[in-house]
Order: structure tokens, then sequence, then C-alpha cells
């Protein structure tokens, strides 16, 4: 997941926090948060071991087409 994407998702989260006074509501977003952060660390480890690896010209241009390089 692109950083941007997440960084959309966490503003749009944050956001509907501000918005409701709903303390359950509140938990389930914070909740989706921190989920979110746990998502962008797993991908920035899974990027990290990626970089190191050696792959073939066509595999690493694919790869970073799709982002994860």
């Amino acid at each position: 997941m692109p950083k941007a994407t997440t960084d959309t998702i966490a503003t749009l989260l944050e956001s509907a926090i501000e918005e409701t006074e709903d303390a359950e509501v509140h938990y389930k977003l914070r909740t989706a948060l921190q989920l979110l952060d746990v998502v962008e660390r797993r991908q920035e480890s899974a990027i990290d071991l990626l970089t190191d690896e050696e792959f073939d010209g066509e595999l690493r241009e694919r790869l970073e087409e799709l982002g994860y390089l």
C-alpha cells in the first residue's frame, strides 16, 4: 500500500474521530489507526527485505512498477 494511500486513510479516520462524540466509535476508529500503523510497518519491513534481494531485471522492474521497490 503506497504511503500516500495510508496517509489518506489515516487522515479520513482522524477526521471521523473529530466529527463524532461517540466513545465507542472513537475507540473503533483509534483501533483502525493503530492497525493501519501496523500495516505500514510490515510493508516497510517487506520493502527493506526486497530491496536487499537480487532480482533479474524484468522482475525488479515489475516490483518497482507495483511500488514494492
